[in-house]
């Protein structure tokens, strides 16, 4: 089975609901210590982590760049910037963890960091320390930088038409 064909559904998270997720997020990780500063894993993690360091007086961020995915098919893990140290007293921030894939690659850099992520499935879920909301393993979440808002026929119309 390829890649895009194991997403049997597709959830759409706006602007409105990462950004409540990401202060939750926020909140429950000033609960759990004073940290150094962040790591957002590019690409996904930019926008959460932006709105953790603003929420959480963080001015020390840094990134992994990291690339798998072209659209929902997952290939080969590209590191394209690598951290720095054991990661003690920082946080890594994605917005989701599925396969776990980025995960181990991520946890194998900074062992001693503490991975958070708004999202997390089942596959990857023991990779990260701390997560807001859990979605099935056969699920596209779609995020908002990933769409746009555009007109769509009402269901009663779809299905009469097929």
């Amino acid at each position: 089975m390829s890649d895009s064909n194991r997403y049997s559904k597709v959830t759409p998270v706006s602007w409105e609901l990462l950004q409540r997720d990401a202060k939750q997020l926020a909140w429950d990780l000033l609960k759990k210590g004073n940290w150094k500063g962040i790591y957002a894993v590019t690409r996904g993690g930019l926008v959460p982590a932006a709105i953790l360091a603003r929420e959480m007086e963080i001015y020390q961020i840094e990134t992994i760049c990291l690339n798998s995915y072209s659209w929902k098919n997952q290939g080969e893990m590209n590191v394209l910037k690598e951290a720095e140290g054991d990661g003690e007293g920082w946080l890594i921030i994605d917005d989701l963890v599925d396969t776990g894939g980025t995960a181990r690659v991520v946890r194998d850099m900074l062992p001693k960091a503490h991975f958070a992520t708004l999202y997390a499935k089942p596959e990857g879920r023991p990779l990260v320390d701390t997560f807001i909301r859990e979605y099935s393993q056969d699920t596209w979440i779609l995020f908002p930088w990933d769409s746009e808002v555009q007109f769509t026929e009402p269901l009663a119309k779809r299905v009469s038409d097929s």
